[in-house]
């Protein structure tokens, strides 16, 4: 290099950039960590602001604290004994092993150690983490244990206090299976950690160790031995909820063989592990593996083979004997567990001959003959008082009762929510379009002249007979939109549209703004940015409909509601509206649960409650929990307008319940403090009694010997109102009065047939008729009725000949008559609709009522009622009417005395139904929003059986027998000739009906 020339200077671009680069990736880690910690934060404290609002952050903060601290716990014990085991092994490692460490072992520690401390740390922490993340999700079982009351009553093998099966064995049986996981991870870990040092090392002679690792190894041997001991103790309790016999619970072979040799187990694990413990220090292991091996040995033979003999060679020749007490013991407990212990059974000689005046005993049960049928009527409702294509009803309506004029009148009724599928654009969906609007109710009993329902609370303003004056927006509902921005101060203009204006002059719809205190708030930038982040929309960040004082609705189905408040309670899958002390509020059953009730025969909750409603997806399916007690405990209201939640002790006496408030305290309050009003209208669950009646099929037999030989097992009746008939018909709420009652009740009611068998042949009978006593209220508040919850069991004779339901369906199908007149019904492309098919003891036996619908074509079409189908045995009456039906049933002259408006007028019928033809508005054309609009194209209604009429179906009848016996044989010419006959009869029929166009 020359004088004076310039050294040579690195680049400061090339190394700027690769600095630049280098900053650049961790500055992008680092901002994506940040994003996503905020991300995960604003769900946080939205959940904190929600529940806050509701007045349930103590149920958040308490789960969520025993979550986390459940999960620190068990993730620092995992990792606390791994760590424990390393150190000590790397600690005790031999100090001179190194000349005697082999190539590959010295590789092993050459690799590890420049990472030991962080592997001894990040190991223990990584299972650590997983084992945690495992039992956190059993809070429950935890937070019970230490949060238990006692049942106050005992198991019958160990004199046990029932919560200990409840509560105590299902927190063991969690925290021994975590223990040994612990264990074995700590021993693994151990074992590995000593043989890369060479605590531990294998040769050709054997395996050779050193005094550390055999003491720390034998103790983790022998603390494993010892948790099996437990395990086998506990096996003994766990006997009583076991299902691995033919009956739930210890049966012989388990009392007399598997209790003894779990004890002896339990003992002899106890013993090896000592061994184990010795062997450690002495160095001698001959004698714990002879130990352990004989463990095993006897494990197998005492605990599987012995009692395997006992089973196969004593108590199977003789099982019924020896099994008899054990039976009754399943029996009991079952019934105990499900409620079913205090059903008053009563033997039910039903008739099936018909006699005049039969039905004059049962006024009150006749007069209140439910017609209209909530799951078919929800399109009338729709097109009579739905007004705009952004209301909707729900395919199933519910059932209820309201006093009117100081009698009680069971009610179809429903709410008139928002379609949110009819609402386009951010604004509309979360601005505008906010809520629903009032209460629709239908008298259940009758309707109007022309079949359409008898409204008793309908239009908008919505007024009736319930009430004139209650809040009627309906903002919490089953078909709420996912959110809604509203409220403001009282100088915002308002932006919720709140109803159809009544008259035609006036301009536009009625707004309104939210006053109530329904949501958080979202006026202040920090919770609109959290919460457009939760439901990703950049609108509710940007928008100026978000106001300062506004607050955002959202969880706004009183189902998620419960749930989210309870979250250690089981919903019903059928929520109903109720007008409460001028206000809309939903009433919500909730159930405590447990799955180690001794003795009690499992449930799954979703295949016990499923029927005709669930497939239909009109009400909610339970989960696919395994059960075996349950307890209608807690009664939940949320308030239709401000979404309030209120849960009420119901079942107060329950130990499940009691504990879970010492859990969640103040968050409960007693029944006593339930207006009358809300009495009035709690009924008894829907989902409780279908798990009690799949229970009742075998359960209705409390004699063991009977129930072992299952001579009298029954079915729940399948729907036979529906083309799949594989669905189970559901329960009805009737208002009725049970033989050897004094008063007709609002009641809960299935029935009973023999079990069907695969072949479909059994006979569908009817032996039994249950009914749940739904009425609460005294007209007192807080009283609960004395009645409420009664169940009552009607046993037909064994020898029944009384029809069940998929007969009665039968029998209605295959009269002549019947058929004839309901072909009559289908002329004009008219669809004819079998309601539901009501049961109900009257008359010395069992009365089946179906009211008949017709619906017309159209997309306007709605069924409206044209025909009542009444049985009684083989005996049919089909009228315009209930009370013209049950005459022809019992011989001109029934006795019963039935609701004004049980059935249809045909003049008033067929008038109606020409308005109708000259083009009535649709509910969904109306401007005017209490307008009622006619019927349009429904097929024309039978006029009563006149002298003439009568003749003309008798004709007609007679010739469909003659065109069928010609077919058979074969005669075309007479075929032809009887088929003129027909078409000849059934129009002069249908001019006598006033049919003819």
């Amino acid at each position: 290099m020359t004088a004076g020339s310039a050294a040579p200077r690195p680049s400061r671009t090339s190394s700027g950039g690769r600095q630049k680069r280098g900053a650049l990736i961790p500055t992008v880690i680092a901002v994506v960590v940040l994003i996503a910690a905020f991300v995960g934060f604003t769900q946080v404290y939205t959940n904190i602001l929600w529940y806050d609002q509701l007045g349930y952050l103590r149920v958040f903060v308490t789960q969520n604290i025993t979550v986390i601290s459940l999960f620190i716990i068990s993730a620092l014990i995992v990792a606390g004994l791994m760590f424990l085991s390393l150190w000590l092994a790397y600690r005790s490692r031999p100090k001179t092993g190194a000349a005697q460490t082999t190539d590959t072992m010295r590789k092993y520690q050459q690799a590890l150690d420049p990472v030991r401390k962080i592997v001894m740390i990040a190991v223990p922490l990584i299972f650590g983490l997983f084992a945690a993340s495992t039992i956190a999700t059993q809070w429950q079982t935890v937070a019970l244990f230490f949060n238990q009351e006692p049942f106050g009553q005992t198991d019958p093998q160990f004199n046990l206090d029932l919560s200990f099966y409840v509560f105590t064995l299902p927190f063991l049986r969690l925290a021994l299976g975590f223990l040994v996981t612990a264990l074995l991870l700590a021993g693994v870990a151990g074992l590995l950690m000593h043989y890369v040092y060479g605590g531990i090392r294998l040769h050709e002679r054997g395996i050779d160790s050193t005094r550390a690792a055999r003491v720390q190894l034998g103790s983790i041997a022998a603390a494993f031995l010892a948790l099996q001991a437990v395990n086998f103790w506990l096996d003994r309790y766990s006997t009583l909820t076991s299902n691995s016999g033919k009956w739930t619970g210890a049966l012989y072979t388990d009392v007399e063989a598997v209790i003894p040799t779990k004890g002896i187990l339990a003992i002899a694990a106890l013993l090896v592990a000592i061994l184990f413990v010795v062997a450690g220090f002495i160095g001698r292991w001959k004698l714990p593996l002879i130990g352990a091996a004989m463990l095993v040995v006897v494990a197998v033979v005492a605990g599987g083979l012995y009692p395997w003999a006992i089973q196969r060679f004593q108590v199977t020749p003789t099982e019924q004997a020896l099994e008899n007490e054990y039976i009754q013991r399943n029996i009991n407990m079952t019934r105990q567990a499900y409620g079913l212990d205090d059903t008053e059974v009563m033997p039910y000689d039903a008739t099936t001959q018909t006699e005049q005046g039969a039905l004059r005993e049962d006024t009150e049960t006749t007069s209140n003959i439910r017609l209209l049928d909530p799951n078919v009527v929800s399109s009338a409702f729709a097109q009579l008082q739905q007004f705009r294509p952004y209301y909707q009803f729900p395919d199933m309506l519910n059932v209820d009762r309201y006093e009117i004029d100081g009698e009680i009148q069971d009610t179809v009724i429903s709410t008139r929510e928002l379609n949110p599928d009819q609402i386009d654009g951010w604004y509309n969906q979360a601005v505008v379009y906010t809520h629903g609007y009032g209460v629709v109710a239908a008298y259940g009993s009758q309707v109007q002249a022309d079949g359409k329902p008898e409204f008793m609370q309908a239009g908008i303003p919505s007024t009736g007979e319930i009430s004139d004056s209650y809040e009627p927006r309906i903002y919490f509902g089953e078909n709420s939109p996912q959110y809604s921005i509203v409220g403001g101060s009282e100088d915002d203009a308002p932006l919720e549209l709140d109803r159809p204006q009544t008259n035609d002059d006036d301009a536009g719809d009625a707004k309104t703004t939210f006053a109530g205190n329904g949501g958080p708030g979202v006026g202040n930038w920090f919770n609109r940015l959290s919460y457009s982040i939760k439901f990703q929309s950049t609108d509710m960040l940007l928008s100026d409909a978000v106001r300062p004082e506004s607050q955002i609705l959202y969880d706004r189905n009183p189902r998620e509601r419960v749930e989210k408040v309870a979250p250690y309670l089981t919903v019903d899958g059928n929520p109903y509206p109720a007008i409460v002390d001028d206000k809309v509020v939903w009433i919500v059953d909730a159930y405590t649960t447990a799955t180690s009730y001794p003795y009690s025969t499992p449930s799954v909750l979703q295949d016990a409650t499923q029927d005709t409603q669930t497939a239909q997806g009109a009400a909610a399916t339970l989960p696919p929990e395994r059960v075996n007690y349950i307890r209608n405990s807690v009664k939940a209201t949320v308030n239709a307008y401000d979404g309030s939640v209120e849960l009420y002790a119901w079942d107060d006496q329950d130990p499940v319940l009691k504990s879970w408030q010492k859990v969640f305290p103040e968050t409960i309050k007693p029944y006593s403090e339930m207006s009358a009003d809300l009495m009035a209208h709690v009924r008894y669950p829907e989902d409780m009694f279908k798990v009690q009646r799949e229970l009742l099929n075998r359960y209705h037999v409390t004699e063991a010997n009977s129930f072992y030989a299952s001579d009298d097992v029954w079915s729940v009746p399948n729907d036979p109102t529906q083309q799949n008939r594989d669905v189970a018909q559901p329960p009805y709420y009737l208002s009725m009065r049970m033989p050897g009652e004094d008063k007709a009740n609002f009641s809960l009611t299935t029935s009973f047939i023999p079990q069907q068998n695969e072949s479909g042949n059994t006979r569908n009978v009817m032996y039994g008729y249950l009914s749940a006593n739904a009425d609460a209220g005294t007209g007192e508040a807080g009283v609960k009725s004395e009645d409420y919850g009664k169940l009552r069991l009607l046993e037909l004779p064994r020898s029944s000949v009384v029809p069940g339901p998929g007969q009665a369906q039968n029998v209605f199908n295959s009269d002549t008559d019947v058929s004839t007149e309901l072909n009559l019904l289908r002329q004009g492309a008219s669809e004819v609709i079998n309601g539901n098919l009501l049961t109900l003891p009257a008359g010395g036996g069992m009365l089946y009522v179906q009211p008949v619908y017709v619906q017309s074509s159209g997309d306007a079409a709605y069924p409206t009622l044209r025909r009542v189908l009444v049985g009684f045995g083989e005996n049919v009456g089909f009228a315009p009417t209930l009370d013209e039906a049950l005459d022809e049933v019992f011989g001109g002259d029934s006795g019963a005395t039935t609701a004004n408006g049980a059935g249809v007028s045909e003049a008033e019928a067929r008038e109606a139904q020409g308005d109708g033809a000259e083009g009535g508005a649709t509910g969904n054309e109306q401007d005017g929003a209490s307008a009622s609009p006619s019927p349009s194209g429904s097929a024309p209604a039978p006029a009563p059986r006149s002298t003439s009429l009568q003749q003309a179906l008798d004709n007609a009848n007679q010739a469909m027998q003659d065109a069928d016996q010609a077919r058979r044989d074969g005669n075309w010419a007479e075929y032809g000739e009887a088929q003129e006959r027909l078409q000849q009869s059934l129009n002069e029929a249908m001019e006598q009906d006033g049919a003819t166009e």
